[in-house]
């Protein structure tokens, strides 16, 4: 079971939901406080603006889902899958997802940071133009997935694998470049440098 950082706990749950068949359904307006989901399917669902608060997702399908602005806070995933969906502007502040699938994830805007994704493969997935901050990548698989403008101010990644990813205008101050596998991964200049200047080299215009 991942562990969210800093020791803090999963929130308890008092509501239960289970076996659901949420198959692309509109979830526009859904507001769900402490609510344990289990083996939900909501594959090609969609919404605007649905609010999960503090909810544990056990089993779920988020296969082809749409998700607009929309907040998951503080929620627990285990064992989901989130095949070909796509979050726009949504927050999972806080969230932490445990023995997921990502393929073909795309996530574009919001707010992810403190987000738990130790170990997770999220190889070919897609993040850009969001807030990451002290995120926990650590071990993450990210060969060939693209994080381009992506703000990963105090994110943890030790010992990430970011072979061949684009990180192009993504705040990599807290990458060490001698514990993260960097080969190949796409680098603009000003990160060229960052990461110069993280091995200990004294960089000069001339």
């Amino acid at each position: 079971m991942a562990v969210r950082k800093y020791g803090r706990p999963a929130a308890p749950t008092f509501t239960t939901v289970h076996g659901a068949d949420w198959d692309s359904e509109d979830l526009s307006g859904h507001e769900h406080n402490q609510v344990l989901f289990v083996d939900v399917d909501m594959t090609e669902a969609f919404g605007h603006g649905a609010v999960f608060s503090e909810c544990t997702f056990r089993g779920v399908k988020f296969n082809a889902s749409t998700h607009t602005d929309a907040a998951f806070t503080n929620c627990t995933f285990v064992r989901c899958s989130f095949f070909d969906s796509t979050f726009t502007g949504c927050k999972m502040v806080g969230s932490v997802f445990d023995g997921c699938t990502f393929d073909l994830l795309k996530v574009e805007g919001g707010d992810w940071s403190f987000a738990g994704l130790p170990g997770a493969d999220l190889r070919g997935a897609t993040f850009t133009d969001l807030r990451m901050r002290e995120a926990d990548l650590s071990g993450a698989r990210l060969e060939g997935a693209t994080l381009r403008k992506v703000d990963l101010s105090g994110a943890w990644l030790r010992a990430a694998t970011l072979s061949r990813c684009d990180l192009r205008g993504s705040d990599l101050s807290s990458v060490d470049p001698l514990s993260a596998d960097l080969k190949g991964a796409v680098i603009d200049f000003q990160q060229a440098v960052i990461l110069a200047t993280a091995l200990g080299l004294d960089v000069r215009a001339e």
